[in-house]
């Protein structure tokens, strides 16, 4: 994460904490000499050299890192930072890549299924909105610990602890990750939990993209933990990280697109996901179906997904319908969600 801590400190906040706490040069040299260590996105050795985060490049820094009374390696500094960056820009990256899925691959033949709720749209980004600020209160000291050497992130290819590791490390962080995941997943639908903290992820039966971040905040921390930990346990090249955590937002949504292109007996997409959310007690995985298949809760998703004309033909929204409203009665109680005229008309005709 000191990447791009680095970034947003030379493009934003050396300048606004410059503005905000400004102090007098001298003040300045003789804390940052004092403090700072070449782990830290900070100065090194004078208050006109800052060590790079990565030794593949340097960001020039302006004046302006060298004008604050919180210096780069501000321990408090850093926790703001970091926190301003996982809510504000993590919210960015939430709004593109769910927006581009949802104008270029979501199928809006979904917005006639039965179980689609009314506004549900507005519903999902409020509630990914709401809980994206909380879950970075709790993600943050994790990124507090990368960023002041607490990990075991390295910067270049010949650091690794042996060369094929530099490949083995993608494959391994989506097993590890995909394992806990699964587990706390399944645990998060345990009876005395579900209600409290998971249901308002599966208020959404028939999800759209913006339905991917759209958790009870610690929900949506629970099920990231996995992806904190690993660079603790295990080494972790820096791009490597910073590549592993855009495809976890890519493919949180990719899974919630409603396009169902992995027809897999070992890949999680969408249409495993898609049948998670319909039956709910089956695909808690995020990446494979390995753990679901030695857990006993894969369920193979319906032939007529994957053909354009029979996912959206009413014969099979109608079985889909009474099939979810058993398990969701079981799982649930009564069924407080709205979903609009055309949802309770069918509704009440199944009934």
């Amino acid at each position: 994460m000191d990447i791009v801590l680095e970034i947003f400190d030379t493009i934003i906040f050396d300048r606004l904490y410059a503005t905000v706490l400004p102090a007098s040069f001298a003040g300045y040299s003789a804390q940052n000499i004092g403090h700072a260590t070449t782990t830290f996105s900070s100065t090194r050795e004078s208050p006109t050299s800052v060590p790079p985060s990565t030794q593949i490049w340097q960001l020039e820094p302006s004046q302006y890192a060298f004008m604050s009374t919180w210096p780069r390696d501000n321990i408090w500094r850093q926790t703001l930072s970091l926190y301003l960056i996982t809510w504000l820009f993590g919210l960015v990256v939430y709004f593109i890549c769910a927006t581009l899925s949802y104008l270029f691959v979501f199928d809006h033949a979904t917005f006639t299924h039965p179980k689609y709720l009314k506004n549900q749209v507005s519903l999902e980004i409020k509630q990914a909105s709401t809980a994206l600020p909380v879950m970075a209160i709790f993600t943050v000291p994790f990124f507090v610990g990368e960023v002041r050497g607490y990990a075991k992130l390295y910067n270049v290819l010949a650091d690794a602890p042996f060369p094929l590791y530099n490949v083995f490390q993608f494959p391994f962080f989506i097993l590890f990750t995909d394992f806990f995941i699964y587990w706390i997943h399944r645990g998060l639908h345990h009876p005395r939990v579900y209600k409290n903290l998971h249901k308002p992820h599966h208020r959404w039966i028939m999800p759209t993209p913006y339905a991917s971040h759209a958790f009870h905040p610690i929900d949506g921390f629970a099920q990231s933990v996995p992806y904190h930990v690993f660079p603790f346990i295990f080494p972790l090249n820096k791009i490597a990280y910073i590549i592993l955590f855009a495809f976890i937002n890519v493919w949180t949504v990719f899974i919630h697109d409603g396009e169902y292109v992995a027809n897999s007996r070992f890949i999680n997409g969408a249409a495993c996901h898609t049948m998670h959310h319909l039956y709910f007690n089956y695909n808690y995985g995020q990446f494979t179906t390995l753990w679901d298949r030695f857990g006993g809760s894969y369920r193979k998703p319906n032939d007529e997904l994957f053909g354009r004309d029979s996912k959206m033909s009413k014969q099979e929204w109608e079985r889909q319908c009474k099939e979810m409203e058993m398990v969701q009665q079981k799982v649930e109680g009564d069924d407080d969600r709205d979903y609009g005229d055309v949802g309770r008309s069918l509704q009440k005709k199944l009934v």
